[in-house]
């Protein structure tokens, strides 16, 4: 209430006090402290610390494109280092399964010539078996024919010879 009595008392034709040029020195006054305060607050306080931050800012930011960059080197030699170790290592494989195949084919074929000397071993021995057993089929084929000569004419005479005359018989034709 005592605001509103205090403006009730001034006289009620005058114009906005802002616009009142009676007021304009002392405002002008006040407008020029108050700029001064602000700039020298301005120049002084904010503007410096808003330039170190922003400095701050800026370096921290080309530290992290220089680590970017320094990382991204070390990824690069690291990945030409990888496929150079692949490379080596696919090279590595393929020897060391060339040599394991070779190695294999060599102990197939040693293989192979140890069963086929066993087998002409067997073959050897099957062969001189056989000799033996054709010499003796042919010693005893002289006494088979005397038998069977004997039964013939057993058959067809109703005779009797002795061993020793179908002997000088089958050995005389075969003279």
């Amino acid at each position: 209430m005592f605001i509103s009595q205090a403006y009730a008392a001034e006289p009620s034709g005058g114009a906005f006090p802002p616009f009142d040029p009676t007021y304009f020195a002392s405002q002008i006054l006040w407008l020029a402290i108050t700029f001064g305060i602000f700039y020298w607050l301005m120049s002084t306080v904010i503007i410096p610390r808003l330039a170190g931050i922003l400095e701050g800012r800026h370096d921290r930011i080309s530290r992290d494109l220089d680590e970017a960059q320094r990382l991204k080197a070390e990824a690069d030699a690291a990945h030409a280092a990888y496929e150079h170790e692949l490379a080596e290592a696919k090279r590595n494989a393929h020897s060391i399964a060339s040599e394991a195949t070779d190695k294999a084919k060599q102990e197939a074929a040693e293989a192979r010539e140890k069963v086929e000397a066993d087998l002409a071993e067997k073959l050897s021995e099957a062969e001189a078996r056989i000799a033996k057993i054709k010499e003796a089929a042919m010693g005893e084929v002289g006494s088979i024919a005397g038998d069977t000569t004997e039964e013939i004419i057993k058959q067809l005479i109703g005779g009797k010879l002795t061993k020793a005359e179908i002997t000088k018989a089958i050995s005389g034709s075969s003279k």
